[in-house]
């Protein structure tokens, strides 16, 4: 018979586990889903993500939760078994059938599958009955139970080392202390004779990219039984099949090979079309029985590591194309992950590739994310960095943990690793930065396992032997790299190896953003600047009209960062004129950002034409998992704050950049240089060399006007995927003691693609009124076009981001001559609002 399939996802009801009265069952309104939101659906609770009802919501962490529902048998016609499949369970449960227990389970990242067909004989009507044990507190008995173990981390309680539930569940430094339990993923009743339990490829693609070979693998579960089996292997490219073969099935796996013909490959978003090929196996026997597809891409993947002048290279080549990895970390969109739907990530990718991002970073504190997830980076050309779950602590290693872990990797990368957006495995996010910091024993050269076992340090055996062989099994084209920040043993610090997260902006030292460019390494996994959300988000959650000021109770409630208070006042009042409105408030953390992560983009995407000096930048962080003030580049309601746009210039396929040498004004006490050198330069990805004109402007903060001649280049060969340097020149300050800004645009092809402005600094030195800037729509509808002048050089111009209109520009720096265009779509209502630096 064919795999029949029932999801019970309904008539579900739940309780505190620890009470007995008849009145404690509550409805479920679906599964999958976890007990805030059933509480928050029952009246029980009131939304967390408001005010401060994080704290009222507290209570429901400790305790232990049971689901229950009944379900009718289905039909099993004769000769088959029935599975219950648990797609994930968070964290601690105890599933009873009928009252008798069926699983255990310790891990939320893992999936099960329970053969239930005796269990189904004796009746039609069955009880299924899940209870969730507190993780919180089990965290701490574990915990109490390795008193010698060093508990060393950051962020949240050490205790949640001990679990292996998401770790931002106890807190992050962005995220509310909300630990939940429940039924996270979907759960069903399988029913079938025999089925596919997994199918995956191994991809050889030749040197000059005219041939692929494909080998498609089929593991058949159930075909021991009477007579024989076929698969059937197909592949299609676009809906139309290219290839079939069928085969039998020996000892359980069934493998076809395919050549395929000037394949069309996959490739990330900006250097060509993200391919996907569907490959489906159809397990046989007169009829079809089950049938099961993936889609894969066709590529190779690399990352380059090789010495050079500046030490060990890290950079990634796709299909023998080296990729400047411009791109986000991300963490989980939300701390009640059942609401985040396939929708929904999706549109988190969209905005990426609207941003030109090219790689997402799955930081490790989270999740491995929904199917959906990795299914849009493939269909969308963005690259996933991948970390395995362990962040910011020194994890014990006793066996059950060890072996609770195995599984858990292997089950993931089993699941994942037919994505080919995944291009590259990580074994942690910072262990190694807590092993520096608490003195731990890490000798680099002992390469014995065993001893690793034995120091304080026991997590290197899981990052240097367990999950790299787990990846070398399952996926050995798919780089494996043992943290982040790692570099061949050396201190997470050094610049000249490996990834590193460089946080002496905002953090450590707190250095001048303008700065960003030298404090890089080989490729920047992590680095970020805090801003406020836009004020429709944080009319979200601050009820009170009387909250609505800078520094209120609420507003600091809802930034978690450690010291936040002092650390945007310090980059405030270093840059730009304080305010106490919140909306000017707002705007200018917003555009502290925006500059921030401009410097940091736009001096390393210049260093890639140099040897690969830097490799790649991936921000902290794309999103928020709830309303809040952050890292974040987009809020937790998908709207973008200006920094998003800021990256999305630097990070086009042809940029221009110009900056001026770094004025330290508070060392000097302000006192003004009498020269500063600037360069000019074009950064590209483009993989052919390109011709285009290229112009200088110096020009006035103060009136707008030339204060000395512009120069321009035409005839400009832009170096193909690297850095053209223009021109190094030298501002004489006494000369033209005036402030002026330095503008640069790039003409390709009769039209301007790039722009690039260098201000003075700081902001706060400048006199920003009057500028005449006019914003005009001559067209008006759902569709606008806005054309935007100004008689005076305009710091970043920002638009209002209002729900379904999205804009194709903002935080744009504006000068006299030169108008630009933004795109407005989905307006439908008043003009949008807008702000610059005043």
């Amino acid at each position: 018979m064919a795999l029949s399939v029932h999801t019970l996802s309904t008539a579900w009801s739940f309780k505190d586990r620890d009470d007995d009265s008849a009145e404690a069952w509550m409805p479920v309104p679906v599964v999958p889903s976890v007990a805030h939101q059933d509480l928050q659906a029952n009246g029980r609770l009131k939304n967390p993500y408001v005010g401060f009802n994080e704290l009222d919501a507290r209570w429901v962490n400790d305790k232990s939760w049971t689901y229950r529902t009944q379900f009718q048998k289905p039909a099993i016609p004769s000769g088959s078994r029935v599975v219950l499949a648990f797609d994930g369970l968070d964290t601690f449960a105890t599933v009873k059938l009928n009252g008798s227990v069926i699983l255990e389970s310790s891990n939320m990242f893992l999936g099960h599958r329970v053969d239930v067909t005796k269990a189904l004989e004796s009746k039609d009507e069955h009880v299924l009955e899940i209870d969730f044990d507190c993780a919180m507190l089990r965290a701490r008995e574990l915990k109490g139970k390795d008193p010698k173990h060093n508990w060393a981390s950051f962020n949240g309680d050490p205790a949640r080392m001990a679990v292996r539930k998401a770790q931002y569940h106890w807190g992050w430094d962005w995220g509310p202390l909300l630990s939940t339990a429940g039924i996270w993923r979907e759960v069903r009743l399988e029913v079938y004779s025999a089925r596919i339990s997994d199918l995956w490829t191994e991809v050889e693609l030749a040197a000059d990219h005219q041939r692929a070979q494909v080998s498609a693998f089929a593991e058949v579960e159930g075909v021991d039984s009477d007579g024989p089996y076929n698969v059937s292997f197909t592949v299609r490219l676009h809906g139309e099949e290219v290839a079939r073969n069928v085969t039998s099935v020996q000892d359980g796996i069934a493998k076809v090979t395919f050549d395929v013909k000037q394949p069309s490959l996959w490739w990330p978003n900006g250097y060509g079309d993200p391919t996907l090929y569907e490959v489906s196996a159809s397990l046989e026997k007169d009829s079809k029985i089950h049938q099961i597809s993936k889609k894969i891409g066709i590529r190779t993947a690399e990352v380059i590591q090789r010495p050079d002048k500046h030490g060990k290279s890290f950079f990634f080549r796709i299909n023998g194309v080296d990729v400047f990895c411009g791109g986000s970390c991300w963490i989980p969109a939300d701390n009640l992950l059942p609401s985040i739907t396939a929708e929904r990530y999706r549109k988190w990718i969209e905005l990426m590739v609207a941003g030109r991002q090219v790689m997402i970073r799955v930081w490790g504190g989270g999740c491995y994310e929904d199917d959906s997830f990795y299914q849009a980076c493939d269909e969308l050309g963005v690259m996933v960095w991948q970390d395995f779950m362990f962040g910011c602590g020194n994890y014990p290693t006793w066996p059950e943990l060890l072996e609770s872990v195995e599984r858990e990797a292997f089950y993931n990368v089993q699941r994942l690793r037919h994505h080919p957006s995944i291009v590259i495995y990580v074994g942690n996010n910072e262990d190694y930065q807590v092993q520096e910091s608490a003195g731990l024993v890490y000798d680099y050269e002992d390469k014995d396992p065993e001893n690793w076992l034995k120091t304080d340090f026991p997590a290197r055996y899981i990052y240097e032997k367990l999950l790299p062989e787990i990846v070398e099994r399952l996926a050995p084209k798919t780089f494996y790299h043992p943290g982040s920040p790692w570099g061949d043993g050396k201190i997470t610090s050094d610049p000249t190896v490996g990834d590193m997260h460089q946080w002496n902006v905002w953090h450590g030292t707190q250095e001048k953003y303008q700065i960003f460019e030298t404090l890089g390494g080989r490729f920047n996994s992590e680095f970020g600047m805090e801003a406020f959300p836009h004020m429709s988000t944080i009319d979200y959650f601050v009820e009170n009209e009387s909250d609505k000021y800078p520094q209120s109770h609420v507003l600091d409630f809802h930034n978690k960062a450690d010291g936040h208070e002092r650390r945007i006042a310090t980059y405030l009042v270093e840059n730009l004129r304080t305010a106490t409105d919140l909306e000017t408030y707002i705007y200018l953390t917003q555009v502290v950002q925006a500059e921030t992560m401009m410097f940091g983009y736009r001096g390393w995407r210049r260093q890639w034409g140099d040897d690969r000096h830097c490799g790649g930048a991936l921000l902290w962080q794309l999103n928020d998992c709830w309303p809040t003030i952050s890292w974040a580049i987009v809020d937790y309601f998908l709207r973008p704050k200006p920094a998003f746009y800021a990256v999305a210039r630097v990070l086009k396929p042809i940029a221009v950049g110009v900056q001026r040498e770094h004025h330290d004004w508070s060392v000097t006490h302000a006192q003004p240089p009498k020269t500063s050198t600037y360069k000019l330069w074009i950064a590209s990805s483009l993989q052919k060399e390109t011709i285009g004109t290229i112009e200088l402007r110096f020009l006035s903060v103060n009136t707008g006007l030339e204060v000395r001649e512009s120069i321009t280049r035409e005839g400009v060969k832009i170096v193909p995927n690297g850095t053209t340097i223009i021109l190094e020149g030298v501002i004489d300050h006494q000369t033209h003691p005036e402030p002026h800004v330095l503008a640069a645009r790039l003409w390709v092809d009769d039209g301007v693609i790039a722009r690039d402005v260098d201000w003075p600094q700081p902001f706060k030195y400048l006199d920003l009124s009057d500028r005449g800037l006019e914003v005009k729509a001559l067209e008006s509808g759902d569709e606008q076009t806005l054309h935007i002048t100004a008689q005076k050089p305009v710091k970043c111009l920002v638009f209002e981001e209002r729900e379904g209109v999205r804009v194709s520009d903002s935080a744009m720096d504006i000068v006299p001559g030169d108008e630009q265009t933004v795109t407005v779509k989905g307006l439908g209502g008043p003009p949008l609002k807008y702000k610059y630096l005043s």
